[in-house]
């Protein structure tokens, strides 16, 4: 769980392993001090989001992210889907192109609407649990969250628009 939400939100598998690790490290360390009030899930996800948002601002990290903006190899390993049963090459060409697109667009959301956006759509995640995650009140989230469905869109249109 770690894992895929630190894999969604980095976008590379070894800063995800890296990610995930630190959090689940913080989270056995913090373990006594869990109350239990919450969904431990929901504390998880907030130290993975408080683990993220922390190595973003890591000028270190910043050099090696836009270092990986070079050679972003990467970026494949999210962007195409597994092979499509379908016979012929057009639906796989086609379903690649349309995951390779949704993925850059996520990728080139601010990292607030990007988590977000996350944590709804790809995680389910209810409001409440959203709120307590990224530590904002329940309508931050409600606007935000339509900002970034806003600017996904905004930023998928012109590939909708050639289908």
């Amino acid at each position: 769980m770690a894992y895929a939400l630190a894999l969604r939100l980095t976008g590379n598998a070894a800063e995800a392993e890296d990610l995930a690790e630190e959090a689940l490290i913080k989270a056995l360390k913090g373990l006594p001090g869990f109350r239990g009030g919450s969904d431990a899930g929901v504390w998880v996800y907030k130290i993975v989001m408080n683990s993220w948002k922390n190595q973003l601002r890591s000028p270190r990290l910043a050099f090696w992210r836009r270092l990986r903006g070079f050679y972003s190899a990467d970026k494949e390993e999210l962007a195409v889907d597994p092979p499509d049963p379908a016979p012929g090459p057009e639906p796989q060409l086609e379903s690649a192109e349309r995951s390779k697109a949704f993925a850059s667009a996520i990728e080139g959301l601010e990292p607030q609407d990007r988590a977000i956006l996350l944590l709804r759509e790809l995680d389910g995640r209810s409001y409440t649990d959203i709120a307590e995650i990224l530590s904002i009140p329940e309508g931050t989230v409600r606007s935000r969250l339509f900002r970034a469905r806003d600017r996904l869109r905004a930023s998928l249109r012109g590939f909708l628009e050639e289908k």
